[in-house]
């Protein structure tokens, strides 16, 4: 049985996209034993995934060093046949390279690209070309991916996950996830409020997102609450990971951010509608759902993007690339969807 380790240590959205490696591992070596290696908080994606037997946790805010230290003894004592290092940061450079696996693929953009055996050309983000199809370059170099066509993320909420969420299923609703760790990626408070205040839909509309989130969603709910708009209920930081990935896969249409919650409904083929604001769908983290549309402004506002990963603040102040978006275009979707 082959021993094999994937390293993500980054945020959970780029978690959410490694899982289209797990489908094409496991499609080509069904009996691998599969490890994912994460930072604190996001090995909740792999409660009772089917095909990962082992979850390495690094904790970061807490001894992070030390931790690391210990993560190296272990990665070294499970003797693994193979170390795939989906990031280019020297810290899981270094944990591959030092791993003893007889293979260990990673970057070569990676500082300690010269301790893998095979140093992969990382291809620049503006090349349309998506991440899940950059990661699965890494695969190539294994005689038996040469010519595998990338499978699709996917996520494996458990049964307990779906009890959780039932009682919100009795009639077709729709999920908003208006959050993101980037000001210049999220779609501005106001802008939320309008769109649930004109959505022609009359079902329940659940404000998704974790517990940070809570605050803007009490915000977008209290404005809502003044225009005499029902049936909207703030569900920020009320389910897990997973059961939130389980509410959105059955909404009638998911309004996000270019954020985790736009990999999640793409690893559930839920119905998503993507609001870029600072960044671009050319960056290659564009929604992978069947169903899926792409709204962002029609202007030309010549400073986006402004950067890959979106700016805590608009650095010319004036967040033109979001507030220029139209309700109308966000709308449109909805209407092809409940008009089929």
């Amino acid at each position: 049985m082959k021993k094999i380790l994937i390293i993500q240590t980054a945020f959970i959205g780029d978690v959410v996209l490694i899982t289209s490696m797990l489908e094409t591992i496991h499609h080509h070596h069904p009996n691998a034993s599969l490890t994912v290696l994460v930072r604190k908080g996001n090995e909740a994606l792999f409660h009772e995934h089917p095909f990962v037997q082992k979850i390495i946790v690094w904790d970061k805010q807490s001894n992070k060093y030390l931790n690391w230290i210990r993560i190296l003894f272990q990665l070294r004592s499970l003797h693994f046949d193979t170390v795939i290092n989906v990031q280019r940061y020297a810290a899981t450079g270094l944990w591959t390279g030092l791993s003893n696996a007889a293979v260990k693929i990673g970057f070569d953009k990676n500082p300690f690209s010269f301790l893998f055996t095979h140093a992969v050309k990382h291809n620049e983000v503006k090349t349309d070309q998506h991440e899940i199809h950059r990661n699965h370059e890494l695969l190539k170099v294994i005689d038996s991916f040469s010519t595998t066509l990338s499978l699709k993320p996917k996520l494996y909420p458990s049964t307990a996950d779906y009890l959780k969420i039932k009682n919100y299923q009795n009639e077709p609703y729709i999920c908003i996830a208006p959050a993101s760790v980037w000001f210049t990626k999220q779609f501005p408070m106001e802008s939320w409020v309008q769109l649930i205040e004109e959505i022609p839909f009359n079902g329940p509309i659940y404000i998704m997102g974790g517990k940070g989130d809570q605050l803007l969603a009490d915000q977008i709910l209290n404005k809502i609450n003044n225009l005499k708009k029902t049936g909207v209920l703030n569900m920020a930081g009320k389910f897990s990971f997973l059961a939130s990935a389980a509410l959105q896969q059955n909404a009638v249409i998911n309004y996000v951010n270019d954020s985790a919650p736009m990999h999640f409904a793409s690893a559930m083929n839920a119905p998503v509608v993507a609001i870029y604001c600072s960044t671009v769908p050319e960056f290659g983290y564009g929604p992978l759902s069947d169903t899926s549309f792409i709204v962002q402004t029609k202007k030309e506002v010549v400073c986006r993007p402004c950067g890959i990963h979106g700016k805590s603040q608009c650095p010319l102040k004036h967040f033109d690339c979001a507030k220029t978006i139209e309700l109308a275009d966000l709308i449109k979707p909805l209407l092809q969807i409940t008009q089929q």
